[in-house]
């Protein structure tokens, strides 16, 4: 069989670095209709990765296609799927992929949300237009800004008539209810991704981005981690990570799951609480080099969770600057505390 060839990455918008793709099926979005998926499933619209193209694979229902792929519509009207992000989210942009959709991809396409945060949108859901029908090419990408600041919960993806789309990725920030957990005095991991965590700036992330440290659960293989190339200089790796509000820190869990020859000798954390709007992500670079130490130097060891509780009281924080020496790999990061009004 003919190797699979690999969709070239393209550098979109300003929101797609700025952006958590909460149309993600790794974590945990999920179409939960859809009007027809016969020649290829809607679910591999959600994968996080790049699409890729079997010149000579098929299947029963034909060529088999990494995408949504709906039959030839023979009626009238159009198909559509409902999609439950993976989390509740203020949306920033959309990316319609049509990567290898050639001959086959939609011609067009439109896409509504709703807000359901209780289980899935009913006949009465009120369903709002975030992008109007819109011009797709083949194996392209259709990148459209979204001008709304209300969290969402499900998306309503039309396709015109029919065809096929390889991924739709919508991105936004985690919308959370801090009104509501402040007044449960819980500890909780104030760096998760649900509570609105986020990656600022690192040193490098050649083989995976920071932002993967603030994923649920543990990572699946050490492609799921942050991971720098290997340093021949003197110094060591680090990135900065904002919390979703403001805490005071409890204990730490750093994972090294799946990293085994490559983990980091040890780590180190700083934190400092940043008032909004007191800098950028390139100043935060300089400023945290000053900031206090929330934990000292650490050793850690391979493929493992290391738990530590011995935090200097810093107060409330913002931001930690993750320092790991001299350079490596690591699958995740949490950051347990009490949130602050």
């Amino acid at each position: 069989m003919t190797d699979a060839v690999v969709a070239p990455v393209v550098e979109g918008p300003e929101f797609t670095r700025l952006g958590l793709n909460l149309a993600d099926g790794s974590l945990g979005a999920e179409v939960t209709q859809v009007t027809d998926e016969f020649f290829a499933p809607s679910e591999r619209m959600l994968d996080p990765e790049l699409p890729v193209f079997f010149p000579d694979r098929y299947d029963d229902h034909g060529k088999w296609m990494d995408g949504w792929e709906t039959r030839r519509r023979r009626t009238t009207g159009h198909d559509w799927c409902i999609v439950r992000l993976a989390m509740p989210g203020v949306l920033m942009g959309v990316d319609f992929d049509t990567s290898f959709f050639t001959g086959n991809y939609a011609p067009a396409a439109s896409l509504e949300a709703c807000f359901s945060p209780d289980g899935e949108p009913d006949d009465k859901a009120d369903w709002h237009r975030l992008v109007p029908a819109t011009e797709l090419k083949g194996n392209d990408h259709r990148f459209c800004t979204i001008e709304s600041d209300r969290p969402w919960t499900h998306l309503r993806l039309h396709i015109y008539p029919d065809g096929g789309l390889a991924r739709l990725r919508a991105y936004g920030k985690p919308f959370c209810d801090w009104a509501t957990l402040l007044a449960t005095d819980e500890s909780r991991n104030l760096l998760a991704l649900e509570y609105g965590g986020d990656q600022v700036a690192w040193s490098d992330a050649h083989y995976g981005e920071p932002r993967k440290l603030l994923r649920p659960a543990r990572g699946i293989n050490m492609g799921d981690g942050w991971e720098t190339r290997r340093r021949r200089e003197p110094g060591n790796d680090w990135c900065i990570l904002a919390l979703g509000h403001k805490g005071i820190a409890e204990r730490i869990e750093v994972d090294t799951a799946h990293f085994k020859g490559n983990f980091p000798a040890a780590c180190s954390i700083q934190a400092a609480c940043v008032e909004e709007g007191a800098g950028t992500a390139q100043s935060l670079i300089t400023q945290s080099m000053f900031w206090h130490s929330l934990m000292d130097e650490q050793p850690l060891t391979a493929n493992s969770i290391h738990q530590f509780q011995e935090l200097k009281n810093l107060g409330p924080i913002t931001h930690i600057r993750f320092n790991i020496i001299p350079d490596g790999g690591v699958s995740r990061v949490r950051l347990f505390g009490k949130p602050v009004s």
